[in-house]
């Protein structure tokens, strides 16, 4: 879901919009990618697979929403793309030297998932080629109109996925187990919904609830898979403009860390505390600046996508990379049609920026 509130704002009065959308810290982009194959709103939603045996050759999972899937470099540099049909949402765990990605597929409402060892992903990363299988691995249909997907390693249940639903408030929880996906619950979210992640160590999921409310709930996994009762972390009665979308964590350690949500309506992105009561630690946008190649890389706004990992991947992003979807790659001004992209920022100096903590609480 596309919020144009800030945009608006620039149509109505260039002032107002400065007052509303440059209040916070602002960061600079390091690396952007090259806009996706599809014009209009099209790109959405980022994955990251991290090489941990050489994080500088780790790879970012793009998608087109209405086209397929693309793969870049720490770069930014586009090294594979599949045509694979209306790809909303991405997400990928990696265990045991086999990689699980799993996206939710809005032209066959199906959950299509991958297995790729990590020696493949890795030789293609070292290639500089590499591009998902249009065969998946597995597919697995869905009750509801398919929308937003998030996936987890769950010391319980496995690798698991959960699944939103078009214009609808059902969440379908699902379970990889015995080479077969299998369906775990269906639960009311309130809304629709289509940023979530999940929190693997803490047994948390983070979950968007659009339109009507625009809240950011968290739901504690338990036993009985019982979803009637979660906490809000925060809703537009606080510090979230227009829908609140993608979410990632930023991790510290096993228990401590941040979420990040992608505050649509102003484009900012806000920080909360990974622990309840999920404190809310400050927000900061993404400005036009100097990329690190010496370009020029436009500012972010109305995200939908994001996805942020805390490791040590090179020089340019030693505490951090956060993925962010752009609604409008503005470099491109005489275009007129609307292009989107992904830009690639360090989360050291989000860190930086807003005088974080990264130490174990």
């Amino acid at each position: 879901m596309t919020s144009q509130i800030c945009n608006k704002i620039i149509l109505v009065g260039l002032v107002l919009f400065i007052g509303a959308c440059s209040q916070y810290p602002a960061v600079t982009a390091k690396f952007e990618t090259p806009q996706v194959t599809t014009h209009d709103d099209a790109a959405d939603d980022p994955a990251i697979w991290v090489d941990v045996e050489q994080p500088e050759n780790s790879l970012i999972f793009g998608t087109d929403k209405k086209s397929g899937v693309h793969v870049y470099n720490l770069q930014g540099q586009e090294i594979g793309y599949t045509e694979l049909g209306d790809i909303n949402n991405i997400d990928l765990r990696s265990q045991g030297g086999v990689t699980k990605i799993v996206a939710s597929n809005r032209t066959n409402e199906t959950i299509d998932l991958w297995l790729i060892s990590d020696s493949r992903l890795r030789e293609g990363s070292k290639q500089n080629k590499f591009a998902l299988d249009t065969q998946r691995s597995l597919t697995a249909n869905s009750a509801i109109n398919i929308y937003g997907i998030c996936a987890g390693n769950d010391s319980e249940l496995g690798f698991i996925a959960f699944v939103t639903e078009d214009e609808g408030p059902r969440v379908e929880m699902w379970q990889y187990s015995d080479a077969e996906l299998s369906l775990l619950t269906t639960f009311n979210n309130g809304g629709e919904s289509e940023g979530c992640v999940y929190d693997d160590e803490n047994r948390k999921l983070f979950i968007s609830e659009e339109e009507t409310n625009g809240v950011l709930k968290a739901y504690s996994i338990n036993q009985t898979l019982d979803f009637s009762n979660f906490t809000t972390v925060d809703s537009r009665k606080g510090n979230i403009v227009g829908d609140p979308e993608g979410v990632a964590i930023y991790k510290t350690n096993d228990a401590d860390g941040y979420i990040v949500l992608s505050s649509q309506g102003d484009s900012k992105f806000n920080l909360y505390d990974r622990k309840p009561p999920y404190q809310y630690m400050g927000s900061f946008s993404v400005k036009a600046g100097l990329g690190t190649t010496g370009l020029p890389i436009d500012e972010i706004t109305t995200t939908d996508g994001i996805e942020v990992i805390n490791l040590d991947f090179n020089s340019h992003f030693p505490e951090g990379l956060m993925v962010i979807q752009d609604d409008v790659n503005t470099v491109d001004k005489e275009s007129k049609l609307k292009r989107q992209n992904f830009k690639f920022v360090s989360f050291k100096d989000i860190i930086n920026a807003l005088s974080l903590s990264t130490a174990a609480d």
